[in-house]
């Protein structure tokens, strides 16, 4: 399994720099098992397209404004984006400076406030301890600035502030969104009730990792990023009753499968908090849910490798000619699709 297994060419102009008006209105391509005809949707329509009794799984996490920009006592400047809040006020963070600032070092940033370089781990990462007027998370809101994904190519405005958040959002610790959901508005959130859809929820902190590079040619030597992930034992029984009712479990997103893979042991969902670094790609079969709702990935990505191992990697590169053939838009302010596995059963 190679890494060019998985590329493809996409137009640079699809790749969408901002989100729809309406949240539920990007265009869904339903790829059905099997060999069945794609077919070309709106998110809107999803309430036609499950059953009364399935169970939706949605990531309730909360992207934080995460990027800062300041300067170093020696005078460069620098760009801070934070990957994980720690306690008393310690975070774990990326660091873009044109010389790399030694342990010991201090930044300045421009919203107020500093920092203390205390180390750099193997990984490149920095732990800061921040020094503000207030509790990390707070100082954040207003110092901060929304980590927009690299292949947007424009400031953050005032408008992702709402946009680059899910409106379940509660549960403080992610600098990416989990993009599928963000399709979902209270409009249509009431539809699917009113359908008979449940809904469930799962907590994975979206690292910035989520945007590196596989950087190996052998897809098998790629060492994931860690996430925090928290599957509670109340979704556990929900998804067990849906199952037992002859429901359908739909995962709104990859890292709903990454966490619910995470959290099985010898064939059963367990609850489970902590840290994950499941790699998923095809060879593995994945058990937890029987239909997936997720954005269009980048070329070469393990989200593409993750799809791929669901719905088939030939069927999930036949969708992607067809997106780019009718111009759907990419990646995470982009469309969606709701894949089905490739034998048609999880």
């Amino acid at each position: 399994m190679k890494r060019s297994d998985f590329h493809y060419e996409l137009p640079p102009e699809l790749i969408a720099q901002a989100p729809l008006p309406e949240r539920s209105a990007s265009r869904l391509l339903v790829v059905p098992p099997g060999e069945g005809a794609f077919e070309d949707r709106r998110v809107r329509d999803l309430p036609a397209l499950l059953q009364p009794g399935d169970l939706l799984v949605f990531n309730d996490t909360r992207v934080i404004p995460a990027r800062l920009f300041g300067q170093k006592d020696s005078g460069g400047r620098v760009e801070v984006l934070i990957e994980r809040l720690l306690p008393d006020n310690e975070a774990r963070a990326q660091i873009g400076a044109s010389k790399a600032p030694k342990p010991g070092g201090r930044i300045a940033f421009d919203g107020g406030g500093g920092a203390e370089v205390l180390s750099r781990d193997d990984a490149g990462f920095y732990h800061l301890r921040f020094e503000v007027p207030d509790a990390l998370e707070s100082w954040l809101l207003q110092a901060g600035r929304m980590p927009l994904p690299p292949y947007i190519r424009r400031a953050p405005g005032q408008d992702d502030d709402e946009r680059y958040q899910t409106v379940f959002a509660r549960r403080v610790g992610a600098v990416a969104a989990p993009t599928a959901g963000l399709h979902f508005d209270d409009a249509l959130l009431d539809a699917l009730r009113a359908r008979g859809v449940q809904f469930g929820h799962i907590t994975l902190h979206v690292g910035a990792g989520t945007f590196q590079p596989v950087r190996v040619e052998d897809v098998h030597q790629h060492r994931m990023h860690s996430e925090w992930l928290n599957v509670g034992a109340g979704l556990i029984a929900q998804i067990r009753r849906t199952r037992e009712a002859g429901g359908r479990v739909v995962a709104v997103g990859t890292t709903v499968v990454r966490a619910l893979e995470s959290a099985m042991h010898d064939g059963e969902l367990q609850p489970f908090a902590g840290e994950t670094r499941i790699f998923i790609f095809p060879g593995y079969r994945i058990r937890s849910v029987d239909a997936l709702l997720t954005n269009f990935h980048l070329p070469e990505s393990t989200l593409l490798m993750l799809v791929s191992a669901f719905a088939g990697r030939e069927r999930i590169f036949a969708a992607y000619r067809h997106a780019v053939r009718e111009r759907y838009r990419f990646f995470s302010y982009g469309d969606a699709m709701l894949l089905f596995p490739e034998s048609g059963h999880s």
